[in-house]
């Protein structure tokens, strides 16, 4: 059975009120989790939606606000009630700390899912490498020799890759989970992607 393919960025929103859940299925099914993270910001401006900024005050806090409250309350993912406050800093040590923890074989699962929570519900700063080390440690894992692989040369063309390939197959935001070739954007499908890994959708890609 193939992995479940997870593009998603670490400071995401809906990826965070997905994660715990998204997991659970996943072991459920017997399935791993193939990470991919990804800038969201490039990904988000060229699949043709309207990048973050640019949206209205209003659509943000709906989006942002209202949304985010329901799928708290409802994925028991408790929030900090506003956009963290560093959540438009760079995030691209965080997410080539996570590539660096799998190029060096290391289940980074706990470690993807404590630094969505640190974020939304804690107000963790994800650009910030002593917050990075101590995110680390609460996943249980030795952190610096992530943090100096995170921005090399190698996981940074991983990161490129993620994004790129992420644009040419039109994933629109995080997260987005593929099963078996089948995508499913946002975490409120998740009772989609838990029913197609006990039995694909009509029209599902062929894996043959």
């Amino acid at each position: 059975m193939t992995d479940i393919e997870y593009f998603y960025s670490a400071h995401s929103a809906f990826a965070y009120l997905g994660s715990a859940r998204f997991m659970e299925i996943a072991r459920q099914a017997g399935r791993g989790i193939a990470h991919r993270p990804i800038d969201l910001g490039r990904v988000v401006a060229e699949v043709s939606s309207t990048p973050f900024g640019a949206r209205s005050k209003s659509h943000r806090r709906y989006f942002f606000g209202r949304e985010v409250d329901r799928w708290s309350e409802w994925r028991n993912a408790p929030v900090c009630g506003y956009t963290p406050t560093h959540h438009y800093n760079d995030m691209t040590l965080a997410n080539g700390m996570l590539i660096a923890g799998l190029v060096q074989g290391i289940n980074i699962d706990q470690l993807a899912h404590v630094m969505l929570e640190a974020h939304w519900r804690d107000d963790a700063d994800l650009a910030d490498r002593p917050t990075l080390v101590e995110l680390g440690r609460t996943a249980g894992l030795d952190p610096e020799p992530l943090l100096d692989a995170a921005l090399s040369a190698d996981v940074q063309a991983i990161y490129l890759a993620n994004t790129e390939d992420a644009i040419t197959r039109s994933v629109f935001g995080s997260p987005t989970y593929v099963v078996d070739g089948d995508m499913f954007y946002g975490q409120d499908r998740l009772e989609m992607v838990e029913r197609a890994l006990q039995q694909p959708f009509a029209g599902a890609p062929s894996t043959d």
